[in-house]
């Protein structure tokens, strides 16, 4: 990988992640379209999420704060337990654990099988209907929940949509979304939880797959550094662009662009333009 790859990528990284498209579906697409076939690899694409997961932590940095602050002090009696803060920690770690214990589990299937891209195509289309399905059933709700109806519940079922994101195609943000409006939530509500529960486990998979880049002479420190740095400023735009915007709208733009671009990829792999097993043989271009 050159660094105008990676400076593409990084941008595309950026783009993605927070809107509930999937940035690693779009990782392997561009690899795939633009790049003679490369798949950037999950490790590539692990270690740039921490740019963007940086830009949530700096974005949301005093609610981060308050959160801590709030789940340690009522871990020795200072904080009441029911503090709707003091909850939000125990809410993120126990999310957090589904992913973690199925990333660890199959991680041999994420790095290789699950990219294939027709496994992709089914993701992006099928979990652009659900999204579709939960916004329209959220539409029509009288009352939504605030984040401070959040319960262990709740919590856990979040946390098992988080971890279908490890399947390219799924989107993290798509599916706790999802499962966010589903439950009742507020839009405003169920994507701010869904940026939150995500903290732990981008960091835990980036810094675990950070011993893998350097490897070999496809993916070097180099330009992974340029393609994180970027993500996490073209993220650190989305996220304040996607918040404002889902005060007014729905999310039917991005379901229609998830089943559009699951038939377009879906047209090119049948007609041989591009090969669905290409991550498997050729990542990187190597």
């Amino acid at each position: 990988m050159n660094w105008v790859e990676a400076i593409i990528l990084g941008i595309v990284q950026g783009l993605t992640e927070f809107l509930p498209i999937s940035s690693s579906a779009h990782q392997l697409i561009v690899g795939q379209l633009f790049f003679d076939g490369a798949d950037p690899g999950s490790a590539f694409t692990a270690v740039t999420q921490l740019g963007t997961e940086t830009a949530v932590i700096i974005y949301f940095w005093r609610d981060i704060m308050r959160i801590i602050k709030a789940w340690c002090l009522s871990l020795v009696g200072k904080v009441d337990r029911r503090d709707p803060d003091a909850r939000m920690g125990w809410y993120v770690i126990v999310g957090s654990l589904p992913i973690g214990v199925l990333g660890l589990m199959f991680q041999d299937a994420i790095d290789s099988q699950l990219r294939n891209l027709w496994i992709t195509v089914a993701m992006l289309g099928g979990v652009g209907l659900l999204l579709g399905a939960a916004d329209r059933y959220a539409a029509s709700r009288t009352a939504a929940k605030s984040l401070d109806q959040l319960n262990w519940r709740d919590g856990i079922i979040y946390g098992l949509a988080q971890a279908a994101a490890l399947i390219p195609g799924v989107s993290r943000s798509g599916g706790t979304i999802s499962a966010g409006l589903f439950l009742g939530y507020q839009r405003p509500a169920a994507t701010r939880y869904a940026f939150l529960l995500a903290i732990p486990a981008v960091f835990a998979s980036g810094l675990y797959k950070l011993k893998d880049i350097g490897e070999d002479t496809c993916v070097q420190w180099g330009p992974t550094i340029a393609a994180t740095l970027i993500a996490g400023v073209v993220g650190y735009a989305v996220i304040a662009w996607l918040l404002r915007y889902i005060q007014t709208h729905s999310f039917t733009p991005f379901v229609i662009y998830r089943v559009v671009i699951a038939l377009v990829i879906a047209g090119l792999l049948l007609t041989g333009t591009i090969s669905p097993d290409t991550a498997l043989v050729n990542t990187c271009g190597a």
